[in-house]
């Protein structure tokens, strides 16, 4: 498969150019999508939703319990359809656990901590309750348990991981400005339904391949978090599942339908799934756009321009409350590779969504 079949092939599959019908459809196909930037996970959302969906329409699916976001895989926190997250935990939590317990002596949390914090929590949120995370924060506070320091997001998180806590309803927004808080609460009480695969290994490859393809068992493994050893038993275990490419490429067995209308230049946001998700990123753009896209010296990723599915340019826009509406502004590092006008088309679209 050249790169420009490779590019194509991975914006079907990314529904990028075959849009879900609505944003829990998207949530469901992608299943994980990265979103430590609040607002980027929802536009990675919105772009993927046929029609002209608006920041209002995800925060609704978050509302209405359809999605979450939590710290799902690579110690870093994603947006996922609810009824999946206890079954993606069961493979990808306990990795994550292990790999903080020097950071967790350091700032004094033990079992001890976890145990009386989760039992503060539960006695503030069973029956219907949701605090921010400042109020979460305050509410340990008042019970002896020091939030400070880091302290407090290294327990949301352990918290998070064992199950106890999910972001669940997002916080209304400001002066119509987009909000960067959701509403903490109880994943027991907050799910109301889950549906775990009857294997839930293989099922977490296909559903990446299904949804990132074509791509590789280590590709997976970067994406996953898990051993390559893991990813690799992954991808023997779903055999007969997916689409063998050769070169240990896989891709699914049915594609999403490709939309006849959609722009060849689109403007994605910071830590993008289809750029970041694979462990060899070089298919999706030249070197020197590499060094201004990222993942920096800090890991921060850039939003980027994407022409045909290569990566063309970054794009800035700021969301303080009075300036995001204004007009988000482009910076095209490939020269000739997209028009003005579809350059201003595809950040139209963005700002669309984040006053929609």
């Amino acid at each position: 498969m050249d790169v420009v079949e490779l590019r194509s092939a991975r914006l079907r599959a990314h529904r990028l150019t075959a849009p879900a019908a609505d944003v829990g459809a998207a949530a469901a196909h992608l299943l994980a999508v990265q979103a430590q930037e609040f607002w980027g996970g929802r536009w990675a959302l919105g772009v993927r939703t046929t029609g002209d969906p608006g920041l209002s329409d995800v925060d609704a699916a978050f509302d209405a319990g359809r999605i979450v976001r939590t710290w799902t895989q690579r110690g870093t926190i994603h947006i996922l359809p609810a009824a999946d997250l206890a079954w993606v935990l069961s493979i990808t939590a306990e990795r994550q656990q292990r790999a903080v317990p020097g950071r967790l002596r350091e700032l004094g949390i033990d079992d001890d901590v976890l145990t009386r914090a989760e039992r503060v929590a539960r006695a503030a949120l069973t029956g219907g309750g949701r605090l921010t995370r400042p109020e979460l924060f305050a509410v340990w506070e008042a019970a002896g348990i020091d939030p400070s320091g880091q302290r407090g997001v290294h327990l949301l998180r352990m918290l998070s991981l064992r199950g106890v806590l999910v972001h669940g309803p997002v916080v209304a927004r400001v002066d119509g400005a987009p909000t960067r808080q959701q509403y903490l609460v109880l994943s027991d009480e907050w799910i109301a339904h889950s549906a775990a695969p009857a294997d839930p290994l293989a099922d977490f490859f296909v559903r990446y391949i299904d949804g990132h393809g074509p791509a590789t068992a280590d590709d997976f493994a970067w994406w996953s978090g898990l051993p390559v050893r893991t990813a690799r038993r992954a991808a023997e275990e779903s055999a007969g599942l997916l689409v063998e490419l050769g070169d240990g490429l896989f891709r699914a067995r049915r594609l999403p339908r490709a939309a006849p209308s959609v722009p060849r230049v689109l403007a994605l946001p910071s830590f993008e799934e289809s750029y970041l998700s694979y462990r060899d990123r070089a298919a999706a753009l030249a070197p020197h756009v590499a060094r201004a896209v990222g993942p920096g010296v800090n890991g921060m990723v850039r939003p980027i321009l994407v022409a045909d599915g290569e990566i063309v340019g970054v794009w800035t826009h700021s969301l303080a409350i009075g300036r995001h509406d204004e007009h988000p502004a482009p910076d095209l590092l490939v020269p000739g590779t997209a028009t003005d006008a579809e350059v201003t088309a595809a950040l139209d679209r963005y700002r669309r969504f984040i006053t929609g």
